[in-house]
């Protein structure tokens, strides 16, 4: 019995050869992308069955047929799928570019880089996309540092910044999805929570950028058009979500405002609007773009349930328990744990995949309300994305403006403030169970 309670260390077998293949080619390449993370998650699978001597296949195939069917992994899946016809369609619409330029346009010009870094802001949480915040924003930024005689790192900064807040917060993010679904709380809960504790480090960051800019101005010569009627589907989403309408039909509602809006505009056709929800303006959105998270998110699925069944996931619980004696330990160890496993697999949403059902048995044992793990679970990898040499948003930010990720971590204030202030809330605040 004691056995039993303990787990089994060698059963974590599957995950470490994941993280030493993985981890392996991108010091070996130097690109941490070069080998699909898909690749890697089919191969630790691959272990896990070679590993499992007490099941036969057809009753392996029946264990990771019990996770992949769980009533989160599912609805996770269909929420991504959903979320990634919104913004294929809302971008075709030209909703993306019209946010850009509203912010852009309506920015005080003694305030540049802060304004960058709210502009940020808005987009990242109305677009659900670090990535598209920073590649929409970094030609801006780099316009603004030449009309001023601040370094482009500083500006770049604030475009990672800024992408890195919605990347966390956003209704749409794969990230918050993936935080809200595996510890089973609401959206709306989820954001609320969240938004409480990072508020402190937004308003810190802007004060910072404040400091260091406050003496520069700039003028744009360029037009900015925009079109409010193509902003408002990002609103609609985000009002609906905060209200807590239900997440499929604030998603669908926006899709299909985006669509009315898209043809009415003359943005594209009418017999385009299946093509633009499936892949977006480009070939390159849309839902497939979802397609892989998606498909990780089962494989990751299947892992832990054969990694659970083998006595993984409780040899992590007891290791964790014979060191955390309360609430407040395992609220750090969630961080931690959030933390590890996106410096390892330098992808938040997968991080949040990997460590979600963990995250969850702590939060159950020492009575953690889901919505606080959930909050924890996402900032904490947001943290880890948003510092990480060799994560997307940095090697994207350093490429779109010939400098180095090195160059901009130094800017890099939210991210180093988030972690700060979810630390002070896990140690000095308590929160409800409920």
């Amino acid at each position: 019995m004691e056995k039993e309670t303990k787990g089994s260390a060698i059963a974590l077998l599957p995950i470490a050869v994941f993280l030493v293949i993985f981890l392996g080619s991108g010091f070996i390449t130097g690109d941490f992308y070069s080998m699909p993370a898909i690749v890697g998650f089919l191969i630790a699978l691959l272990v896990a069955f070679v590993q499992d001597r007490k099941h036969n296949f057809n009753e392996k195939i029946h264990i990771i047929a019990q996770g992949v069917g769980e009533d989160n992994i599912i609805t996770m899946s269909l929420i991504f799928l959903v979320a990634g016809g919104f913004s294929g369609a809302v971008t075709a619409a030209g909703g993306a570019e019209s946010t850009v330029n509203l912010g852009l346009s309506v920015l005080p010009s003694n305030i540049a880089v802060v304004g960058l870094f709210l502009i940020g802001c808005f987009i990242s949480i109305s677009m659900g996309t670090s990535m598209g915040t920073i590649a929409a924003l970094a030609p801006i930024a780099v316009n603004i540092s030449e009309k001023t005689s601040f370094p482009i790192a500083i500006c770049i900064g604030a475009v990672v910044c800024g992408a890195m807040f919605g990347d966390n917060l956003s209704m749409i993010s794969d990230t918050t999805i993936a935080a809200v679904k595996t510890q089973g709380c609401e959206m709306k809960d989820k954001f609320r929570e969240n938004f409480l504790i990072v508020l402190p480090a937004a308003i810190l960051t802007i004060i910072a950028f404040f400091f260091f800019t406050r003496n520069s101005s700039f003028t744009l010569t360029e037009s900015l058009p925009y079109n409010i009627w193509k902003v408002l589907p990002y609103l609609v989403v985000l009002v609906g979500a905060l209200i807590g309408f239900n997440v499929f039909a604030v998603l669908i509602t926006g899709t299909v405002l985006s669509l009315i809006v898209g043809v009415a505009t003359d943005m594209f056709p009418l017999s385009d609007i299946f093509k633009v929800i499936a892949q977006g303006a480009d070939g390159s959105g849309g839902i497939m773009s979802m397609y892989d998270i998606t498909v990780i998110s089962i494989i990751v699925a299947c892992i832990v349930s054969m990694t659970r069944e083998m006595g993984g996931i409780h040899f992590i619980l007891h290791c964790i328990k014979t060191r955390i004696r309360n609430k407040r330990g395992g609220e750090l160890g969630i961080a931690i744990l959030a933390l590890l496993v996106d410096m390892c697999t330098a992808n938040n949403t997968v991080a949040i995949v990997m460590a979600g059902p963990i995250a969850k048995d702590i939060s159950q044992e020492f009575e953690i309300s889901p919505r606080r793990s959930a909050s924890i679970l996402d900032m904490f990898t947001s943290v880890g994305q948003g510092l990480i040499p060799y994560g997307a948003q940095l090697l994207s930010a350093a490429t779109l403006t010939g400098l180095t990720p090195f160059d901009i971590i130094p800017y890099c204030f939210y991210p180093i403030l988030m972690a700060i202030s979810g630390l002070v809330f896990i140690l000095f605040i308590r929160n409800r169970k409920a």
